[in-house]
């Protein structure tokens, strides 16, 4: 049994922002099971291994004897939460968001422990859907509207004159109220959900109830290093997803990105020695930890054959080309990239190689042979024929 000490040093660990952390010490004193949230809306059917790092902390109170309550937004995703966008989310149909919802389930227990004493799941249809428009105003009562502008991505929307719907200002007090509803000791969340969890502590003050202690995780970037991992963006990895397309995802993120990675997605440092054994590690681990330690050892002997040894002999993908072609199009060819600049820009960092030569002259004609092997980035490779 860990002290409150360790408990409280484990579970703030990694965290950017802890409010606060002599009240959560003081939670832990009392010597109860915590009841510790988190709220999915689901707008997407998958999980991916951005929500893995909250998801992962929730999984650490849960192993130190508290209870998970895991809430899906059946009520808020009507709306969709504003973070971090520029514009009014189109409304979901309560049969797309009932479908959503339902894979939830199957995913989070990828890393939750979904045993009934170690985890309550909830909807907020439960409560939202029975308030009458009277209750609906005295919870608007509770807002005021300059508070709600404090909110980043709402105050930079009304400076550019981008339109705001009533019903998004809603959202902060719908997921506030939750928190009222569930008795929540703890709320989880990522750094764009702190304006929404601090709403939760001001109205659980209201209703009479100890505020809840919020605990904020960083947000991972995605393959791309540069935006937050979502799926609209096209820049992700699914818990779901095979283990082939797992490590090899994870095998295409930049050695400046690794670091972050393995700090909140494996809590360790980079091992020493040569970035790219480092990588494999890095996938290997990620493989396994959501298809078990076979799958993982078996995704990399894979990759290793195909790309690391060079050897292409069973190259599925063929590219029947006629004659000299210029370099940016031979690429375009094989339907992987979205742009012409990207498949520039890829060639001008030394991305692109035919039959092991780099082509950095992104202006570069070739004479195709029969039997040549393209390659593009890390994970694109083609055998060229002669039409």
């Amino acid at each position: 049994m860990k002290s409150v000490a360790e408990q409280l040093e484990l579970l703030t660990a990694g965290c950017e922002t802890v409010v606060t952390r002599e009240e959560l010490q003081k939670k832990l004193e009392q010597g109860r099971p915590l009841r510790v949230k988190l709220g999915c809306d689901p707008t997407a059917p998958d999980l991916h291994l951005g929500h893995s790092v909250v998801l992962r902390k929730l999984r650490q109170f849960q192993d130190l004897g508290h209870k998970a309550v895991l809430l899906i937004g059946d009520y808020t995703a009507l709306i969709g939460d504003p973070t971090g966008q520029n514009k009014t989310r189109p409304m979901l149909s309560a049969e797309k968001i009932e479908q959503n919802a339902r894979t939830y389930f199957e995913q989070a227990g990828k890393i939750l422990d979904m045993s009934p004493d170690k985890v309550e799941v909830r909807r907020n249809s439960e409560w939202l859907g029975k308030m009458t428009f009277a209750d609906v105003l005295k919870l608007a009562g509770q807002m005021t509207v300059a508070r709600m502008l404090e909110r980043d991505t709402f105050e930079q929307r009304y400076e550019a004159d981008i339109p705001i719907g009533v019903h998004e200002f809603l959202y902060p007090l719908m997921q506030g109220h939750d928190s009222v509803m569930l008795q929540a000791d703890v709320e989880l969340g990522g750094t764009d959900q702190l304006f929404n969890n601090l709403v939760g502590r001001d109205l659980q003050r209201d209703a009479g109830h100890e505020p809840q202690c919020v605990l904020i995780l960083p947000i991972l970037e995605g393959l791309d290093g540069v935006e937050k991992m979502s799926k609209s963006k096209g820049n992700y990895i699914g818990l779901s997803e095979s283990p082939t397309d797992m490590f090899g995802k994870a095998m295409s993120i930049s050695d400046a990105l690794m670091a972050k990675w393995y700090r909140l997605l494996l809590n360790q440092p980079v091992p020493a020695g040569h970035p790219m054994e480092a990588k494999k590690s890095l996938a290997q681990a990620l493989v396994a930890q959501y298809h078990g330690t076979q799958a993982g050892q078996q995704a990399r002997q894979e990759f290793e054959q195909k790309f690391s040894k060079r050897d292409y002999s069973e190259v599925a993908e063929t590219l029947a080309v006629t004659g000299e072609i210029w370099i940016v199009e031979l690429v375009e060819r094989t339907g992987k990239f979205k742009s012409r600049g990207d498949i520039r820009r890829l060639i001008q960092q030394g991305g692109v190689s035919l039959d092991g030569q780099k082509i950095t002259d992104d202006k570069a004609r070739v004479a195709v042979k029969e039997g040549q092997v393209l390659k593009a980035g890390k994970l694109v490779v083609v055998k060229l024929t002669v039409s």
